[in-house]
């Protein structure tokens, strides 16, 4: 799943009533299990996110109570492939670090997408570890957030299966990434997987009743593909067929919307300022990746392309790498778009690409710090996959077995 979550160009105008993010199963409150294992490292400083997003109003409760406010939820995730680079960290998971203060949030490794095509077992199992570090070097808590790996939570591919029986193979067919990527791969090696993918993605989402999705603009017909699912399902089995099966009847999943950040969500790669920054780009010097060392994010961000005209400017479309480029100082640095402006304009390439390698160092050492402390207490990784396991599942498993009993299967 890719790692963000939704635009109001998704929202449709007939969407059904909303309901509770809360979800109850087998006597207790499901959203109110929050993380016994403690948080060893504190969040990184200086890490700023712009939201527009508001949580939920507070509920009424009783006379005296003082009201508690249910807390969207907010899901999303990273495949364990390759290295974790700059576009996934400052269009994803930087992005969390304010969001699991203001909503109920999921984060989780999506290896299970990691293998639409041919890869190298043991490296997967080394990403996997290797991205689930970076998550909490970066800043996920997991005293705020839960944090797993995919696998670890098998209704994400028994969900997958029930929702594949009502995809109609032409929402597949019309997926821009499935044609790129098998057109890359040949037609012939392209593995089924890579169609579905999808239809694995809109599990990982509605399996939790997600009401946000945090997602890049190339992700949105993903996106907009679950939605659509959610409301077919929702239609075919939900409301008065489901009650009559014995169910609560009603809508069977929430319809998610996406969360875009303000910034950030699309980074492109040093050497092509019109292609997204990417794990599966054949060359390396187009991505910084978090755990590269100084002297290698130096040498990249002064290699990397720019242009010949004078002085520096956002929102030139005949200049894509100057505003990518301004663009992640921006972000690295929290500033505005017109301090960076005023800061810049004037410069020269030499001068700016030494100003934005220091401000990438200064920045990703206390993450390659944190990450080096992690890794070397592997039993305390376990732990927190464990547990973030074991939440999510609690709220999967409530899902998955009502849409079971929604579809006809007989109750175990």
């Amino acid at each position: 799943m890719a790692r963000a979550l939704l635009s109001q160009l998704l929202i449709l105008s007939d969407r059904p009533p909303r309901f509770s993010t809360s979800i109850i199963g087998r006597g207790r409150d499901l959203t109110r299990t929050r993380g016994a294992v403690p948080s060893r490292f504190p969040l990184l400083p200086g890490l700023d996110f712009r939201c527009n997003c508001t949580a939920s109003s507070p509920v009424a409760e009783a006379p005296g109570v003082s009201p508690s406010p249910i807390r969207k939820r907010v899901v999303s995730g990273v495949q364990p492939t390759g290295s974790v680079h700059l576009g996934n960290y400052l269009g994803a998971i930087k992005n969390w670090i304010l969001l699991q203060d203001t909503y109920d949030t999921l984060f989780f490794i999506v290896d299970l997408h990691a293998i639409t095509l041919p890869y190298d077992t043991p490296e997967l199992l080394k990403a996997t570890r290797s991205t689930a570090a970076i998550y909490l070097a970066c800043g996920v808590d997991p005293l705020k957030a839960s944090i797993f790996v995919q696998s670890h939570v098998r209704a994400h591919v028994e969900l997958m299966w029930l929702l594949s029986s009502a995809t109609p193979l032409g929402w597949l067919n019309r997926m821009i990434q499935f044609k790129e990527k098998s057109r890359k791969a040949g037609d012939e090696n392209v593995g089924v997987s890579l169609l579905t993918y999808p239809v694995l993605m809109a599990s990982d989402i509605l399996l939790y009743q997600t009401d946000l999705v945090p997602v890049g603009e190339d992700q949105k017909q993903h996106l907009e593909l679950t939605r659509e699912l959610a409301e077919r399902i929702n239609y075919l089995y939900g409301g008065r067929k489901w009650k009559k099966l014995g169910g609560r009847g009603g809508t069977l999943f929430k319809v998610p919307e996406a969360l875009i950040p303000p910034t950030g969500a699309r980074v492109m790669s040093l050497t092509d300022g019109l292609s997204k920054m990417s794990k599966s780009a054949p060359s390396d010097q187009s991505r910084i990746n978090l755990l590269d060392t100084k002297d290698v994010i130096a040498n990249k961000i002064k290699r990397c392309k720019t242009d010949s005209h004078p002085g520096l400017e956002f929102d030139n479309p005949e200049r894509p790498e100057c505003n990518n480029l301004l663009s992640i100082y921006q972000i690295i640095t929290g500033r505005t778009k017109e301090e960076v402006e005023h800061e810049c304009r004037d410069m020269n390439w030499g001068t700016f690409k030494a100003t934005l390698a220091d401000a990438l160092i200064d920045h990703l050492l206390p993450i390659q710090a944190r990450y080096s402390e992690i890794t070397s207490d592997p039993a305390y990784l376990d732990q927190i996959l464990s547990e973030g396991a074991r939440k999510a599942a609690d709220i999967a498993e409530t899902t998955l077995n009502n849409v079971y009993q929604a579809m006809g299967f007989l109750q175990r």
